[in-house]
């Protein structure tokens, strides 16, 4: 049965939660969303404080109240006393998926030596798979899609190239995705008929 892919989007800044200032994480993934899949989707988006109390209950709620397949966090990945997220999302799993961080780092490192101060995970919990990103839109766009040459070839692969079927495997939707911005990797196994 086709279905539609619900994400969650979570964007956990103290200040912009205060309205110090406009948060720019949930546009980001938006429009990037927007241009990358050729599924049907449609989101849920919070805003929050860097409280981990919060942010566990905001990550139980996406996920086993409203049932995102997909769960998305940017900030509080850094190594500052506020910066919890990654605590908070170990908190809430089920089991852990450490690729997904080590391959942000990588990618990050390409273009800033501060990636390596960053802490993401990624985590199931339930059916729900759950990223934390970078907080920067330009850092986001990057972690998702990957390292690219001049000629747009693919240097190296970004994250969401393994998210549409590891979402299958947790029982999720198919995902299709638009590849001139990220193509989905599937085994031959698990690939189904274009539409």
């Amino acid at each position: 049965m086709d279905e539609e892919l619900l994400i969650g989007l979570v964007s956990i800044s103290d200040r912009a939660s205060q309205g110090v200032y406009q948060d720019q994480g949930v546009p980001a993934l938006r429009d990037w969303f927007a241009a990358a899949l050729a599924s049907p989707w449609r989101m849920e988006t919070r805003l929050i404080p860097d409280e981990q109390p919060v942010i566990e209950r905001t990550l139980i709620e996406l996920a086993d109240t409203i049932g995102c397949h997909l769960i998305l966090t940017t900030g509080g990945t850094g190594p500052a006393p506020r910066d919890v997220t990654p605590e908070a999302t170990l908190a809430v799993a089920h089991k852990v998926m450490p690729g997904f961080g080590e391959e942000m780092r990588r990618i990050s490192l390409h273009f800033v030596p501060t990636a390596i101060l960053s802490r993401q995970v990624a985590v199931i919990r339930g059916k729900s798979l759950i990223i934390n990103l970078p907080g920067q839109p330009k850092s986001i766009k990057e972690t998702l899609e990957g390292v690219k040459a001049a000629d747009g070839s693919q240097v190296v692969p970004g994250i969401f190239a393994a998210v549409p079927y590891c979402i299958d495997l947790i029982g999720g939707p198919y995902i299709e995705t638009h590849e001139a911005v990220v193509k989905a990797f599937r085994p031959k196994s698990a690939l189904r008929p274009k539409k």
